[in-house]
């Protein structure tokens, strides 16, 4: 069974896109911060384009062109790029900023801010970043018990945009417990690519007996596909490519499910269901679309004039 809606969500298109034509429009060098997305195939890619990845701005030359990657980056990134005379072109996902924009306006309110997500994510370290005197992280219903606030009524929580919905719905649960009058978000955070992929799975967890995730480990969306069909008791593994798949893992299996992370391009999926048929001897691919997604970001407004100039993407 092969799911939709998988793979690309529109954050990471644009993101992938803003790399293409910066590349087209000044040539190579373009240095990148960070993982554009995460996904080892994709900035493979992108860096034999002409890309040079680095983990910090102190590794870009002073007045070179830097992109930020669609996870986001902190106010004092932002500074550095300007104090270095960096020329920045944001990727940042704008779901991912619509949560900055709410973090700042929680702060300015002296609310506290509690930051539902993962320590260390790209995500959560920009998020953090804009107000991190306000803002506490929880990853988990046992933090949120050892939550100690000095006005438990003038709270709210944000939360990273590629978490579990059932996790996260339980430490908001615990949150509205311990705190009744605390303040949601205008909107659900979690990004509709999220959630999209995660109801697709759960839809076809009882109807496999395995499903294989194509995304890459430091995916936390592709995690995320993985550990809700487990918890629905059918074995899942999270593989880069075709040639991660164990055979062990198929056994007696007569039915395996596919789907791929929000960054994870589709060759690497169609190469997968190829393999499945030629090596392991399944004899039919029957697609199955749980729901229709037809959602567009627009590009930067410097980059959006050359939109035109992009060429066809070839993961």
């Amino acid at each position: 069974m092969l799911l939709t809606p998988r793979g690309f969500c529109a954050g990471v298109v644009r993101a992938i896109d803003v790399v293409r034509i910066a590349l087209d429009i000044h040539g190579a060098p373009i240095y990148v911060r960070k993982e554009i997305v995460h996904n080892r195939h994709v900035v493979e890619d992108l860096r034999n384009s002409g890309a040079i990845f680095v983990e910090e701005l102190s590794e870009v030359p002073s007045g070179a062109r830097v992109i930020f990657s669609a996870h986001g980056v902190s106010p004092a990134v932002r500074a550095e790029a300007k104090a270095r005379d960096l020329k920045v072109i944001d990727a940042t996902c704008p779901l991912v900023t619509k949560v900055h924009l709410e973090a700042v306006r929680f702060a300015k309110r002296g609310y506290t801010i509690i930051l539902i997500g993962h320590k260390d994510h790209d995500e959560v370290v920009g998020t953090l970043g804009e107000a991190p005197q306000a803002t506490i992280l929880v990853e988990t219903e046992e933090d949120v018990d050892r939550l100690d606030l000095r006005d438990p009524a003038k709270i709210c929580y944000l939360t990273q945009t590629t978490l579990s919905l059932d996790e996260t719905t339980g430490i908001i649960a615990r949150l509205k417990q311990r705190f009744p009058h605390i303040e949601a978000p205008p909107a659900q955070d979690i990004c509709y690519a999220t959630e999209n992929r995660q109801l697709a799975v759960k839809a076809v967890a009882p109807l496999c007996d395995v499903l294989l995730v194509v995304g890459s480990q430091n995916s936390s969306n592709s995690r995320r596909l993985v550990e809700v069909c487990r918890n629905a008791g059918v074995p899942s593994y999270l593989i880069d490519d075709a040639g991660e798949v164990n055979p062990e893992w198929l056994g007696n299996a007569k039915t395996v499910a596919v789907t791929a992370g929000a960054s994870a391009p589709e060759n690497l999926v169609q190469q997968l269901i190829d393999s499945l048929m030629q090596h392991h001897g399944f004899q039919r691919c029957e697609p199955v679309e749980i729901k229709e997604e037809d959602v567009r970001f627009s590009l930067p407004g410097e980059l959006a004039p050359h939109a035109a100039r992009l060429t066809t993407i070839s993961l």
